[in-house]
């Protein structure tokens, strides 16, 4: 049948990163009184953000982490600094290969989509940072916000199919550097579930999530598809 559709993490993903994510995350717990460590806030990296923030409280014990209000706020905190991170800072780019790999994803018929554990917000400022929409290296976002619940739901690879017109879950690749991704992936079913090892987790972590195939760059996708 083969691949038809490819669909990326970004942040470690097809974003370099240096624990910004996990830095900003801790940053905003912080603000609840809360100190988390950043192999902490790496357990749920990869989750809708709201979700890690209140698991984050709950393992604390903290009395407000079933306040939706009070888990907005935070949310927001993370929002706003996670957005002034993307549109501002040098340290922002894309991993090695990643715009030649959509590109010849694309020039074999493949459709590039993007899933996050961002919400659109956040999403819209690195898509402007980067151009892969407007440049037409990606064909579909997905963002955790637009379903009702993100990784490791399958609902946002199921939105992007979608929207893409992608017949069976057999033709879908799910490219990812977290657990939760890993698990997004297995969960909706597709037939490659692709873990990248130079993200958040290291290869002997990813290898204990669901997964067909652990990679250390991008253009090694190109020879399983």
């Amino acid at each position: 049948m083969g691949i038809q559709l490819a669909v990326f993490d970004i942040a470690g993903t097809t974003l370099h990163d240096e624990s910004n994510v996990a830095q900003v995350l801790q940053q905003a717990v912080r603000t609840a009184g809360v100190e988390v460590t950043i192999g902490e806030v790496n357990e749920v990296m990869g989750y809708a953000k709201p979700f890690a923030i209140r698991y984050l409280l709950q393992a604390k014990q903290h009395p407000r982490y079933n306040d939706d209000a009070y888990i907005g706020g935070l949310h927001e905190i993370f929002v706003n600094n996670m957005k002034a991170h993307y549109a501002g800072s040098p340290a922002v780019r894309e991993k090695e290969g990643v715009t030649a790999v959509f590109a010849a994803l694309r020039q074999r018929g493949i459709k590039v989509a993007l899933d996050t554990g961002f919400d659109r917000d956040i999403t819209n400022v690195i898509l402007q940072r980067t151009g892969w929409q407007a440049n037409g290296l990606v064909d579909a976002v997905a963002t955790s916000d637009e379903v009702p619940h993100g990784r490791p739901y399958p609902y946002m690879i199921y939105r992007l199919m979608e929207q893409l017109e992608i017949p069976s879950i057999a033709q879908v690749a799910k490219v990812g550097d977290t657990i939760s991704d890993l698990e997004e992936g297995s969960n909706a079913g597709c037939a490659v579930v692709a873990g990248v090892t130079t993200g958040a987790y290291t290869r002997e972590e990813l290898a204990k999530g669901p997964h067909t195939h652990l990679i250390a760059q991008l253009d090694e996708l190109l020879h399983i598809i």
